[in-house]
Formats: C-alpha cells, sequence, structure tokens
C-alpha cells in the first residue's frame, strides 16, 4: 500500500509558491521583452495571453502543495475571508516576491543584447518590460488614475478567484481550475490593461522592479513624470483584492448552499455539488 504524502511543511509551501510565481513571470516579462524590444514579434494580444498562460502553469506548478496564490493580494485576501493563517502571509509573500524577482533576472540576462540595442541607456523606455506605468508610459494617466486602476483590476481577479474555487458554487474540475484563471487574467489584460498595465500582483511589480534597478535601470521607482510610483502597484492591489473578495461573500457567497472546503488557502481537489 502506497503511503499517502504527508501534509507539506511551510517550507514546501514556500517553495512551491517561489517556483510557481517564477515560471508566471518567466512568460509574462519575457512575452514584453519580445513584443516591446524585438518589435514586430507579438502584439498587445500575444502580451495578455501569455500573462494568462503563464498564471495558468504557475498554478498548476504549485497549486496542490501551497495554493499557488502567485500574488500577495491572493495571500491577503484569503487570510482576510477564507481562513487562510495570518502566520503564513508574510513568508509567502516575501517567496513570491522573491520568485518574481529570479524569474526577471533570468529575463533581463537572457533579452540583454536585444534590450541594449532597442534602450543603450536602459531608460523609461523599456523600464515598462519590468514593471508597469501609468498609461504604459505614454498614455496621458496619472499617479490616482493608476491607482484606482489597480484597486478595481485587482477586485475583479479576486472575485472572480472565490466564484471559481468555491465549491459551493459551480466550480470547474480541479485539474481546469488553473486553466479558468489563467483565462480571467487573459480577459482582465485585454479589458483593463490601459491604465496602469494590469499589475494587479505586488509580487509580481516589485520582483521584476527590483530585479531592473540592480541590473542598471535607474529610474526603475518613478513613473514618466518623475513621480515615485512604485507603491502604486502594491498597494492597490492590496486594497482590490480585499474589496474583490469581500464583495464576492456579500453578493455570492452568502447565498451559496454550505459546502465542503479544501484546507483554506488550497484550490479544490474535487467538484463542488453542481459538477459532481
Amino acid at each position: 500500500m502506497a503511503n499517502p504524502r504527508k501534509t507539506p511543511a511551510l517550507v514546501g509551501e514556500l517553495v512551491a509558491e517561489f517556483a510557481g510565481t517564477m515560471i508566471l513571470i518567466l512568460f509574462g516579462v519575457a512575452v514584453v521583452a519580445q513584443v516591446v524590444a524585438a518589435k514586430g514579434l507579438g502584439d498587445h494580444d500575444s502580451i495578455a495571453w501569455a500573462w494568462g498562460l503563464g498564471v495558468m502553469l504557475g498554478v498548476y506548478t504549485a497549486g496542490r502543495i501551497s495554493g499557488a496564490h502567485l500574488n500577495p493580494a491572493v495571500t491577503v485576501a484569503l487570510a482576510a475571508f477564507k481562513g487562510f493563517e495570518w502566520r503564513k502571509v508574510l513568508p509567502y509573500s516575501l517567496a513570491q516576491t522573491a520568485g518574481a524577482f529570479v524569474a526577471a533576472l533570468i529575463v533581463r540576462w537572457n533579452y540583454s543584447e536585444v534590450l541594449a540595442a532597442f534602450d543603450p541607456g536602459h531608460t523609461i523606455k523599456s523600464q515598462f518590460i519590468f514593471s508597469t506605468l501609468p498609461g504604459n508610459g505614454a498614455l496621458p494617466v496619472g499617479t490616482w488614475g493608476a491607482f484606482r486602476d489597480q484597486v478595481i483590476g485587482t477586485a475583479i481577479l479576486l472575485f472572480l478567484i472565490l466564484a471559481i474555487t468555491d465549491l459551493g458554487n459551480s466550480p470547474p474540475g480541479a485539474n481546469l481550475t488553473p486553466f479558468v484563471i489563467g483565462l480571467v487574467v487573459v480577459a482582465i489584460g485585454m479589458a483593463w490593461g490601459t491604465n496602469a498595465g494590469y499589475a494587479i500582483n505586488p509580487a509580481r511589480d516589485f520582483g521584476p522592479r527590483l530585479a531592473s534597478f540592480l541590473t542598471g535601470y535607474q529610474t526603475a521607482w518613478r513613473d514618466q513624470y518623475g513621480q515615485l510610483y512604485f507603491w502604486v502597484p502594491i498597494v492597490g492591489p492590496l486594497i482590490g483584492g480585499l474589496v474583490g473578495a469581500a464583495l464576492y461573500q456579500v453578493l455570492i457567497g452568502r447565498s451559496l448552499p454550505i459546502a465542503e472546503e479544501p484546507e483554506p488557502g488550497r484550490l479544490p481537489t474535487k467538484p463542488g455539488p453542481e459538477t459532481a
């Protein structure tokens, strides 16, 4: 008789969050580098699809071990509304940020020649490959417009993540959950990518931003107007995630039948009553 796996220790969960977020950023930041710096190889749609596929693959990587949050905004919202342990919030967030940081360094290294040819001074012209800017660095959107956008975009993300993973609702089978969450990110990218580049994830933005700063981008912390901007894709998503999770609980969650829930912070491992 095969021995069942033991419940993963915290270190295993953190390694899974690191690996899953690294996979996400390896696809997400790399596709922006390809589209922006290697002109003609892709467009906005390829960016949206690659980010969504990166999320899907990251969730498949880490889902059964850590729940595959891959995003501090997700971790905080699950702690506030779904019983995830608060003591794990900071370690998870640090692991996610570290995974994003390492992935961005790999992308920076791999595309070093292309970036040097496209933007020899490593200025804000190519900075938004790694981290977001208001109006994508070109449109007339300021700090507070971008902040508003990040709150709304992340609220949508968390609302839908809870809808998709709630066993009392009509969730997809556990093996399809990462695929559907990836489609959510594709949709957000296609509909909400203008004002602030849809970071909707503090780790996704801060990790690559730090990596770019350490590898020559001295403008990394500011936007195209010279304003300190790095805090916007951190604070905005954290607030938006709480708003989206709260709205889901008020509008949908409290009206659903009680269902057997997975361990807090984990993906469901079997279909809910509507899909059984």
